[in-house]
């Protein structure tokens, strides 16, 4: 998985953790990993959402079991190294 960043216009620089569907999006501020942001993408630009760090955490679990049915297990081990740094703490 290639890292991905986007420069949110009051939390500065944010990190991808997964993709969520073909629109969405979970990223994280870059430091703290405390906040998490759900990006939508539409023809108007790009919105950001604020969701609780529980839902989050589950948006990462579904994505590793949506990996693991296809069998992409690169994929699934990085996003797995990803789960365990920002759920762990």
């Amino acid at each position: 998985m290639a890292e991905h960043y986007l420069n949110h216009p009051n939390f500065g620089l944010i990190s991808c953790l997964c993709r969520v569907d073909e629109f969405h999006s979970l990223f994280t501020t870059l430091f703290s990993q405390r906040l998490f942001l759900l990006t939508t993408i539409s023809p108007n630009g790009i919105s950001f959402e604020s969701v609780p760090r529980a839902d989050a955490k589950l948006m990462v679990e579904n994505q590793m079991r949506s990996l693991r049915h296809i069998g992409s297990h690169n994929d699934q081990k990085d996003l797995r190294n990803i789960y365990k740094r920002t759920f762990s703490q």
